[in-house]
This record gives C-alpha cells, structure tokens and sequence, in this order.
C-alpha cells in the first residue's frame, strides 16, 4: 500500500463521518447536541452497564477535561446523570435518563437513516465492516 492509497482510506472514512454529522445537524440541533456530545451519547450503550468517565474517555479517544466538557453538557441537558461507580465506589459512572435514552435512539435512527453509507447495499456493507473490524486497535 502506497501513502497515497493509506491517505484517501483515512479520508474517505473521516468525509463519510463528517457528511453523517452534517446531514443529521436538524436533529442534533433540535436536541441541543454538538457532534461531540452525540458522539458521547452514541458510546453509552444502554444495554450494558454504564461505562465509567475512564472508560468512556476512552471510547471517546479524549482526555479527562474534554470529558468533563461533554458530559457537563449531557448531564445539563437532563440526557445523563453521574453516579458513583457500584464495582468501584471511588469512580463514577454515566448513566443515560429515560430522556437520554430516547434522544440517543432518535440520533442514531436518524444517522443510520441518512448516512452517506445507507447508499451500500448489504454485501458492500458486509465487506466494509469486516474491514474496518480488521483494523488493530492498539496503534
């Protein structure tokens, strides 16, 4: 692979994301989200246990200000809620409100609906995500 072909993969995966963001912008603005506290929303799975700033900080690939920047929001928003961490009573864990939980079904339908990628068919899906999952995680 030449640093060509390596440049216009990271770009295409990073246009594809922006264009995502910028055609669902009516709903994030409804909702009074930015692009980062949407993406804060869509980190927190609420099917699984609430993920600790720790652990969310990392999902977020951010540093603990920035989270605290987010979460701020999110929790001023009534969309979550800190609370102390039950496995480790020393941290805190983020917890969505039913609130929370709607908004973050309603973004996400809406960028699943409109993204650039709803254009692939469930083969070129397949194949892109078995790509994209390939990729190491650690560097």
């Amino acid at each position: 692979m030449t640093a060509s072909e390596l440049s216009a993969a990271v770009a295409a995966v990073y246009d594809v994301w922006m264009r995502t963001v910028d055609l669902i912008g009516p709903v994030l603005a409804e909702h009074r989200l930015t692009p980062a506290t949407f993406q804060a929303l869509w980190a927190i799975d609420p099917a699984a246990p609430p993920p600790s700033m720790k652990v969310l900080a990392e999902r977020l690939y951010c540093n603990a200000s920035n989270l605290t920047f987010v979460t701020n929001q999110l929790v001023d928003r009534g969309l979550a809620e800190r609370a102390v961490d039950p496995a480790d009573r020393r941290s805190r864990v983020l917890v969505l409100t039913a609130k929370g939980r709607q908004v973050r079904d309603e973004v996400i339908r809406e960028a699943l609906a409109k993204t650039p990628l709803a254009a692939l068919d469930d083969r070129e899906l397949s194949r892109l995500v078995s790509l994209l999952t390939r990729v190491p995680r650690d560097g």
